[in-house]
């Protein structure tokens, strides 16, 4: 795999292979030493569990980060983000991890001969954030094909949720949205549903933060209204499924969404989901700077995915 943009362009065999890949690390699987490379971070927007999620990885397969930080680099000055990175890769190095506030910013940098990991473009794709979903997913079920998946909240602003119905979706769940009227978005083809219907007869109900400062013409509800229609508390939550789980990429804003008590209870899994953002980068990591040639061709077996 040389880049990884967007979850519409990732075979469905590469989705298998980066999920084994990563739950093998997880378990315990000898990790690649790539101290012979260097990776560079480059965040246009505000990250936390995606920045220092990705700063974990690299320093577990001992890859050498160079430091860059763009309020002190010559983008202040006008530099454009293909100079910024066609500089990077002169210099030597081997692959960029990029967040940016524009949607597909990527399309500019298709000449540059080093991996670009997309780590969220505007309101556009977040691999990295749906392949460690999908990850989280299997190791509670088993298996991704048929599970019945509600993507609950702020569907027109929310990257996640564009990147996970496209790879669910290609992995054979059935994807439905939930969420207020003014946030949803007509273009993606998949059905609405109301969320009491999603609590009742989804084995996963995936929470998105409202997204404000995405948007201005969303009159903020309070948060008990919000809440009381849109998000998950105690009274949906006991007409769950017993196996279901409840998902958040995070950040959360707490008792809208999601009401605090419920972020850290047995069927939760948002927790878990950062853990596995580790692992998970790593296997990206590992695949796009040694071209996939990682042990995932000898694991496939052990794994049902499709």
């Amino acid at each position: 795999m040389k880049n990884l943009l967007s979850m519409e362009e990732v075979a469905a065999s590469d989705i298998v292979s980066l999920i084994t890949r990563a739950i093998d690390i997880k378990n315990g699987s000898p990790m690649m030493s790539l101290s012979d490379k260097t990776v560079v971070n480059l965040f246009y927007e505000n990250s936390t569990r995606t920045k220092v999620s990705f700063e974990m990885a690299e320093k577990k397969l001992n890859l050498t980060q160079l430091p860059f930080d763009v309020a002190t680099s010559s983008v202040s000055k006008g530099e454009s983000l293909y100079d910024t990175c066609k500089t990077l890769e002169a210099i030597g190095a081997d692959a960029l991890v990029i967040r940016h506030p524009d949607n597909k910013y990527y399309s500019e940098l298709q000449s540059l001969n080093i991996p670009i990991i997309n780590g969220g473009d505007g309101s556009g794709s977040h691999p990295t954030q749906s392949l460690l979903d999908m990850m989280t997913i299997y190791e509670r079920f088993g298996q991704l094909a048929g599970l019945k998946i509600a993507i609950v909240g702020d569907i027109k602003h929310s990257r996640v949720a564009k990147s996970n119905a496209q790879a669910l979706s290609k992995m054979g769940a059935d994807v439905y949205f939930s969420g207020p009227e003014l946030l949803q978005d007509p273009t993606l083809n998949v059905p609405y549903i109301s969320l009491d219907d999603a609590v009742e007869n989804c084995d996963v109900v995936m929470l998105l933060r409202v997204q404000h400062e995405r948007h201005e013409s969303f009159e903020k509800l309070q948060k008990e209204e919000y809440n009381k229609q849109y998000g998950m508390n105690n009274q949906r939550l006991n007409r769950m499924k017993s196996h279901a789980i409840i998902m958040h990429p995070a950040p959360i804003n707490r008792g809208v969404e999601i009401t605090d008590d419920l972020v850290e209870c047995d069927k939760s899994v948002i927790f878990q989901q950062m853990t596995n953002g580790v692992y998970m980068r790593m296997s990206i990591l590992e695949s796009v700077l040694e071209g996939g040639k990682s042990h995932v061709n000898a694991l496939k077996e052990r794994y049902a995915f499709i």
